[in-house]
């Protein structure tokens, strides 16, 4: 679950002010608006990347405002990806387990588990350069899913990607929620995956959230 109650952000002449949204646990939800509107910002803020002036977050019933990023518990996929490219893809995959010194034939199990369901079991030896951009948003995605955080977080996943490499993935994205348990937040700028995806569907305007759809039974 994640709460956004009254967010208020400034960074230079850019401000947010009085932001709000609720994701119930368990649904994907699709934040969306225009390029440059505050949608990364209002992520950042959630995954503890941003300092805000004003307001709570609250996950999974737990507040969580002035938690650091390692405290708040949660998966964050970049835009780019953010591959540790001197790693392999295996330890890519193992980091965040590794760190938190998780017992090696746990994290091969787990890395294993990864490769499998998202098809990158044949590079896994390889250094994680020169990849496709599906391979790294694969890669970005299982390496995110790896500790099995209850909420995901994730930055215009598939805006680097070809049509049919992106209806590759919308279809992996798409059991994500049963699969791993995990609450999502998703935040891009396209129609075609806020509808293809989305439980819940908000839109960033003029600095204010909208409920485009609501996925929750009334």
């Amino acid at each position: 679950m994640i709460d956004v109650d009254n967010l208020c952000m400034r960074q230079g002449e850019f401000q947010l002010a009085d932001v709000s949204l609720h994701v119930s646990k368990g649904r994907y939800a699709i934040l969306m608006g225009t390029t440059g509107c505050g949608k990364t910002t209002i992520l950042e803020a959630i995954a503890g990347l941003r300092t805000i002036a004003a307001g709570r977050i609250v996950l999974n019933g737990v507040e969580r405002t002035h938690a650091t990023p390692a405290e708040r518990n949660l998966g964050y996929v970049p835009q780019d990806g953010a591959l540790f490219r001197t790693m392999s893809v295996r330890d890519n995959l193992g980091f965040a387990l590794s760190i938190r010194g998780q017992p090696a034939d746990a994290i091969k199990q787990r890395v294993d588990e990864l490769a499998a369901w998202l098809q990158v079991g044949h590079i896994l030896e390889r250094r994680a350069v020169g990849l496709s951009g599906g391979e790294t948003q694969r890669i970005a995605l299982g390496r995110a899913l790896a500790n099995r955080p209850p909420i995901l977080l994730m930055d215009e996943p598939l805006s680097s990607l070809d049509e049919p490499t992106r209806d590759r993935m919308v279809e992996l994205l798409r059991g994500l929620p049963g699969r791993e348990s995990v609450t999502v937040l998703h935040v891009t700028h396209s129609q075609r995956e806020a509808d293809a995806l989305g439980d819940w569907i908000f839109r960033l305007h003029e600095g204010r959230i909208e409920v485009v759809k609501s996925g929750d039974p009334v």
